[in-house]
């Protein structure tokens, strides 16, 4: 019998997705609220690595994910010279294992569609406009007040529900995201026959320009700046600004910039990083995914690290017989030192950059490739 009857999980991101979905599928009843009004997911695309991919197998959704997405398994480097020199082509690790690719660019409203309706195969109770209002906790039991007047009691309260966690906050764990001097362009566009995986660009007016298809006939491209403050841009001087910065990189940039003609798929957003520093839990409400850690998104693991929370939470959660402190001792062990491991390299990362320092990327990059083709 699992650990839990019953589950409240808050947001429906691809932590408290996969969360619901596991203890479903395991016999909790599962309640999944969202303060969105439907299943559309703000960004353009998204990169999966392999060790992602692998929950994503995990939850019966790997054929629907490859039919969406676009993989590849090579990662390039170019020059910011006139021609987009390729500088090196680098064998990407599979870190899901050999039968799953080494990584996967995907739309992400896309992903998120399959993981609801998964959800809701599942036998999950989904409820999109909803949020936390109240939250106590009595011995075993957590009682939640939501925003449409209604009551809960749950057993537990997973806490998926991003960087600015309403469930970290009412928990009393005081670790926000702070910046860490970068920010991000993003925009959704075609895809040129030219972009069959990620290059990445260092150097130039841009710290990094990069590209990831994101299937047959879509990519999504973004440029990393110092941080500045964009939010007075109108969509169109947003798309300007996006197109100038984009001028100094070519090769497949020339034909990506000729596509860049819609304000509307065209975004901007700060960097920011964060762990939780010890337990992620309290009583019987515990935060994964965004909640609990975050990090700029240098080495494409944010989903990846979110899905293995919920993996191994769901993991132990229908193997034990209780919640105990013994099993929250395993999950604290099993996810801390490696979320915050990949949270700290995506980091120093983001700090060779901002400093022009001639780190070891490569390396780096194979060092938590290893780390994390180890299931978590």
């Amino acid at each position: 019998m699992p650990a839990v009857r019953n589950v409240l999980v808050v947001g429906g991101g691809a932590a408290g997705a996969a969360a619901a979905i596991l203890l479903a599928e395991g016999g909790v009843a599962v309640d999944l609220i969202d303060l969105k009004p439907d299943v559309s997911a703000l960004g353009s695309g998204i990169t999966l690595q392999g060790n992602a991919l692998r929950v994503l197998r995990q939850l019966g959704v790997w054929d629907q994910v490859r039919a969406e997405g676009y993989a590849f398994d090579t990662l390039g480097l170019r020059a910011p010279d006139p021609a987009g020199t390729l500088i090196a082509e680098l064998t990407d690790i599979r870190t899901g294992g050999v039968d799953l690719p080494a990584t996967m660019g995907m739309y992400r409203p896309a992903l998120a569609k399959i993981l609801i309706k998964r959800a809701g195969d599942a036998g999950v109770n989904v409820r999109f406009g909803t949020r936390p209002a109240s939250l106590s906790q009595d011995g075993d039991a957590v009682t939640v007040g939501f925003s449409d007047g209604t009551t809960g009691t749950y057993d537990l309260v997973i806490g998926a529900d991003g960087l600015r966690s309403w469930t970290r906050r009412a928990i009393g764990i005081d670790a926000e995201p702070q910046p860490v001097g970068m920010g991000i362009w993003r925009t959704f566009t075609r895809r040129p026959a030219s972009v069959t995986r990620t290059d990445l660009f260092y150097g130039g007016p841009a710290y990094i320009a990069g590209y990831c298809p994101t299937g047959e006939d879509s990519i999504y491209a973004y440029l990393v700046e110092g941080v500045q403050d964009r939010a007075g841009l109108s969509p169109e001087e947003a798309l300007a600004t996006m197109r100038e910065l984009s001028q100094a990189y070519h090769g497949p940039w020339d034909e990506i910039r000729e596509t860049l003609t819609d304000p509307s798929r065209v975004n901007y957003t700060a960097f920011e990083s964060h762990v939780i520093d010890g337990p992620w839990h309290r009583g019987r409400v515990v935060v994964i995914g965004d909640a609990a850690h975050s990090c700029p998104p240098t080495l494409a693991q944010g989903a990846a690290q979110a899905l293995e929370d919920a993996s191994v939470l769901a993991e132990l959660l229908l193997r034990d017989a209780a919640v105990t402190e013994e099993l929250w001792a395993e999950f604290t062990g099993r996810r801390l030192n490696r979320a915050t491991e990949v949270v700290e390299a995506s980091l120093q990362l983001t700090r060779w950059l901002l400093a022009h320092e001639r780190g070891d990327v490569p390396g780096l990059m194979g060092r938590i490739a290893h780390l994390v083709e180890q299931p978590a």
